[in-house]
């Protein structure tokens, strides 16, 4: 189960750009890949297609990067590991395991 939701804020703990932090642009559930913003840049060769107006180049873009290397950065603490709490409404959330506070 993956505990990470677009827009959230993660760290990098494993790979080539080790200790950045960014926020999540996409989540592919089926395969536990996730896109954050500005981690794992890789060159894109574009062709150029003056009907589309695109122009044509080596473009800088970010590629997918496993959910177990990143963690979820919670704004008081820090990197952390989530748990689902069940509110007295009966909806659940995700909240700190170090200070309790709510994981929007």
């Amino acid at each position: 189960m993956l505990t990470i939701k677009k827009g959230d804020m993660v760290k990098v703990i494993s790979g080539r750009d080790l200790g950045k932090t960014g926020r999540v642009l996409s989540v592919e559930r089926s395969t536990k890949r996730i896109l954050v913003e500005s981690v794992q840049m890789v060159k894109h060769h574009m062709k150029a297609n003056p009907q589309k107006n695109i122009k044509g180049g080596i473009l800088e873009r970010e590629s997918l990067v496993s959910s177990s290397n990143v963690m979820l950065l919670c704004p008081s603490c820090g990197p952390i590991r989530p748990k689902v709490q069940t509110l007295p409404d009966g909806k659940k959330s995700r909240s700190c395991r170090k200070c309790g506070n709510t994981l929007v």
